[in-house]
């Protein structure tokens, strides 16, 4: 994405709109000068009547009121600009997870990737909100306020023009430092966030094996680090609005010591130059001072947005569908052609794997652990893209079709189906479109076995399940998760294995609802199971990334070692 300062000079209409009202806003600063030293000349010095200071008086009020207006008016074009820069921030951050490679999305801490979504991308909030509008304030602002001293005192306006310099070098100077800080405590941030939350993920876990107190010692030691680099920030951002006041201070006191030698001591300046001068010189000071102190938050949020653009380019080739639209509604013919995948150099990879998937037939991949099979899964499902060959949907390459074509007629059930926290309704409505009624979602629930369970319940489809599915046992979660499937009504199915740690009246349930999605869809199953195997139309055997052998079991029984090998080992107990 672009550059912060890029971002906003997008919005044409916003910056206009800014400049206009900080160009009204710094005429309205020197009139109120002016007329507050009319009004005080008149009254103390000249002893005018108080009843002929009342058009003044209210065009004094009337300036007050102008110039809160236009400061209320640049805070919020800031406010409507930084709303859409995040909106845009966060829905680039969504779009990289959701088309991120699937084995990329796992990478680093789930939490961690939930405070760059939320706490860095609120960070950015500070420059659109305070710094923009103040940089183009200060652009203007100090610049009519500067022709209006020169206009009566050259001398002065050339004091405020050397001195007001210092400022911004000193800005420059500390910015680096203030970004590099502000890059530090959000990196703390973002640690600790992840910690935390994957923590509590596994609380359960930790506390059987002992070690929840050590996680606790290694979130207290996140927290202090986060404190640590809060308090790095926030004495840089005290140190910076010390050297801006004392820059500022000396500044003024330059400029009051000149008017007053010259109104004094030499009486070259009347009253009212010399008091419209005082009054002035501080508005220009405290323009300036407002920019360093929004500088300091501008750089804050600089430093958010390097993160944020860090956790964008971590993908270097983000999933990308195309526009085709597979609009039959039987099932696909699925072919293989020379795909190959891996996960890095020197990692496990999937080689020259060929083979064609028929409408409508029941496969099976199988082999020992660490041999393909839920990588090749999770390539013929489209959740990853192989780094070499194509797979092939009705003869046109799988990622030409739109995305949403193909996942609508595709379900995939592992051993450990996500439940999402909400009703039991909700997550058996997922995926489905909005056409479905609570009829088909009971129906659904009578297919996969669930209807009675959820009966028995208090609320029934309205009872409320925690994340991951906190509350419902593995069987139970399997069975909402062929609900699913039964309500979205799939052409393909993709299995891995969702029967292996079952009891075995849960393993009859869910097999006989298999059965039943299989007469109208193509049906393919990481299989652990011997009689998973011998029901398959075509089996897969896979070995070290390869396709080692095809065929039906009988077939491989016959003609493949390995094979014969590894039903033997099943038969005895070991692969369960």
């Amino acid at each position: 994405m672009k550059s912060l300062r890029d971002l906003a000079n997008t919005y044409k209409k916003q910056r206009y709109l800014l400049l206009t009202s900080s160009f009204l806003m710094g005429l309205a600063i020197v009139a109120q000068a002016y007329l507050i030293v009319v009004i005080v000349e008149g009254v103390f010095l000249l002893k005018k009547p108080f009843q002929d200071m009342w058009i003044p008086l209210g065009l004094l009020l009337l300036s007050l009121g102008g110039r809160a207006l236009f400061s209320y008016a640049n805070g919020r074009l800031g406010v409507s600009i930084a709303a859409k820069v995040k909106k845009e921030y966060r829905k680039a951050l969504f779009n990289t997870y959701r088309q991120s490679p699937l084995l990329a999305s796992f990478k680093g801490q789930s939490g961690q990737k939930v405070s760059v979504m939320m706490d860095a991308v609120d960070e950015i909030d500070s420059y659109f909100s305070k710094y923009y509008p103040q940089m183009i304030q200060t652009m203007v602002v100090p610049i009519l306020i500067l022709i209006a001293i020169f206009y009566y005192n050259p001398l002065s306006g050339l004091i405020l023009l050397v001195t007001s310099p210092f400022i911004p070098i000193f800005m420059i100077v500390i910015g680096g430092a203030t970004q590099k800080k502000s890059e530090e405590q959000m990196e703390k941030l973002a640690a600790f966030s992840g910690r935390f939350l994957d923590t509590l993920q596994g609380l359960v876990t930790l506390k059987f094996l002992g070690r929840a107190k050590q996680q606790q010692d290694q979130i207290q030691q996140s927290s202090l680090d986060y404190r640590d680099a809060t308090m790095s920030v926030l004495k840089v951002a005290f140190l910076s609005s010390l050297m801006l006041e004392f820059i500022s201070m000396l500044s003024i006191a330059l400029v009051a010591l000149e008017v007053g030698l010259r109104l004094v001591i030499y009486q070259q300046l009347s009253f009212f130059v010399a008091f419209f001068v005082l009054i002035l010189a501080p508005e220009f000071f405290a323009s300036l001072k407002e920019l360093g102190s929004a500088f300091h938050a501008g750089r804050g949020s600089m430093g958010a947005a390097s993160k944020i653009e860090a956790e964008l380019s971590a993908v270097e080739t983000p999933l990308t569908w195309g526009e085709k639209s597979l609009a039959t509604d039987s099932p696909p013919d699925l072919s293989l052609e020379k795909i190959s995948f891996s996960y890095g150099e020197n990692s496990f990879s999937l080689e020259q794997i060929s083979t064609r998937l028929k409408p409508f037939s029941s496969v099976a991949i199988v082999g020992r652990s660490g041999a393909g099979k839920t990588t090749l899964l999770h390539l013929i499902a489209g959740l990853v893209r192989p780094t070499e060959g194509q797979i092939l949907v009705n003869q046109h390459d799988l990622f030409q079709y739109q995305e949403k074509t193909w996942f609508d007629r595709l379900s995939y059930i592992s051993q450990n189906p996500y439940l999402f926290s909400g009703s039991i309704e909700e997550n058996i409505r997922l995926g489905a479109d909005a056409s479905i009624t609570p009829q088909d979602v009971r129906m659904a629930a009578e297919k996969a076995g669930i209807a009675q369970m959820i009966g028995d319940l208090e609320a029934g489809y309205d009872t409320i399940v925690g994340e991951g599915g906190r509350g419902l046992s593995g069987g139970e979660k399997q069975r909402v998760a062929l609900a699913r499937a039964f309500i979205k009504k799939p052409t393909i199915i993709l299995f891995d294995e969702p029967t292996v740690g079952l009891d075995l009246q849960t393993e009859r349930i869910l097999q006989r609802s298999i059965r039943e999605l299989s007469q109208t869809a193509t049906m393919i199953t990481v299989a652990h199971r011997l009689h998973t195997i011998k029901q398959a139309d075509n089996i897969l055997f896979l070995d070290k990334g390869r396709i080692v052998a095809e065929g039906t079991h009988l077939e491989l029984m016959s003609n493949v070692a390995e094979y014969r090998q590894m039903v033997k080992e099943q038969q005895g107990g070991n692969a369960g």
